[in-house]
């Protein structure tokens, strides 16, 4: 979430249309969370379950605050696995040839830089060899006049020599204008949008990016979804299209000269208890991660969900897809750890293709880029 000034932390038959008819109902192990789910899915079939077990200790080098994007890569040969993780708005590249041999790295370089600090939280390598990233961008709050806190937006970057230097493609999703919540007891945030995970479908054609949502309007609180064709990926500002109640929505400007203004998401989870509403108490799910388990056949989601406005964990939840083009496919978040720190991540452990984007049945479970415990999976 990248919350460096308090805690240094800080079309559509693309993948098919499975269960384009939708209902909106309660899930009881929401606590009263509105949810959107596909009747379709969970009636023929059963969704898979998930269980965290003890492991020997694990962690990432150096100082973490964000998700810790992974990636295998070829060099002189030889297949070499890389971590980039970021603390006070430096990203850190690591590298090593398996998890428990990276060492501790040097901060990444940058050809452009978009200012203020950068938490680098996914990465998506292309078959040329070139790796895009997508950060959590945080501007101090100023035009709340309040500059210790955050209003924070998703940008992109390529880099062509294995993460060690990156260029700036630009500011990809904010939040819609004039959604700022600068009255907020929120420790952190009084609006934006940010710690974004991001998937290619399988087809290669479109990227898409599940991001957490904090503006004033409660009823979009919580994880939407954006979609970003792959080939606009060199040029992706002002491509990217939101998720907005059955409807993919594209961004808009005045005029060539004007910035690119993008719609609020439909978030998959709606919070029961929003940010920014004075309460002493919350209820919001935020900071997806997400991977493709080849055991499974589907797409795991990871979750934290907060239940204050300090961000205090309640616990952390997974949720299951078939596919990401259709945010209303994923099944009702179940919790599988009371309390729990912030940033859980599944990471494969198969030499030469296990990352935070690809794992099997058995993967090992991170939070804030340290591991005590394996992730296993049933069909």
């Amino acid at each position: 979430m990248g919350r460096h000034h308090l805690l240094a932390h800080r079309s559509a038959t693309r993948e098919g249309e499975t269960g384009r008819h939708f209902l909106t109902g309660l899930a009881g192990c929401l606590g009263g969370a509105l949810l959107l789910w596909s009747p379709v899915l969970a009636q023929s079939t059963r969704t898979p379950t998930a269980r965290l077990v003890a492991a020997s200790r694990l962690n990432l080098p150096g100082e973490i605050d964000s998700s810790n994007p992974i990636v295998w890569s070829l060099v002189d040969g030889v297949n070499r696995l890389f971590v980039l993780t970021s603390w006070g708005g430096v990203p850190v590249r690591s590298a090593g040839t398996a998890l428990e041999t990276l060492q501790p790295g040097t901060p990444v370089a940058f050809s452009s830089h978009p200012g203020d600090g950068v938490w680098m939280e996914a990465i998506v390598p292309d078959e040329s060899g070139a790796w895009y990233g997508y950060y959590h961008h945080e501007r101090p709050a100023d035009l709340c006049g309040r500059p210790e806190r955050q209003l924070p937006r998703l940008g992109a970057m390529r880099s062509s020599d294995q993460g060690a230097t990156w260029e700036d493609l630009g500011i990809i999703l904010d939040a819609p204008p004039g959604s700022e919540a600068c009255d907020s007891n929120n420790r952190f945030v009084l609006g934006g949008v940010g710690d974004v995970t991001a998937v290619l479908d399988a087809n290669g054609q479109d990227l898409y990016l599940y991001f957490s949502q904090y503006s004033r309007d409660a009823a979009g609180q919580g994880v939407a979804a954006a979609r970003l064709a792959w080939a606009d990926r060199d040029a992706p500002v002002g491509k990217a299209t939101i998720w907005n109640d059955g409807a993919w929505l594209p961004a808009s400007r005045t005029d060539e000269a004007a910035a690119f203004t993008y719609p609020g998401g439909t978030p998959l989870v709606k919070a029961s208890r929003p940010f920014h509403d004075r309460s002493s108490t919350n209820d919001v799910f935020w900071g997806a991660s997400i991977h493709w388990n080849t055991y499974l056949e589907q797409y795991v989601m990871l979750l934290n969900r907060a239940k204050d406005d300090q961000f205090g964990q309640e616990g952390i939840y997974v949720s299951f897809a078939p596919g990401v083009a259709d945010p209303r496919a994923w099944s009702a978040p179940v919790k599988i750890m009371s309390g729990g720190q912030w940033y859980p991540q599944a990471v494969g452990t198969e030499p030469g293709t296990g990352t935070d984007r690809l794992a099997g049945r058995r993967a090992r479970f991170f939070m804030t880029g340290k591991s005590e415990r394996m992730i296993e999976f049933d069909r």
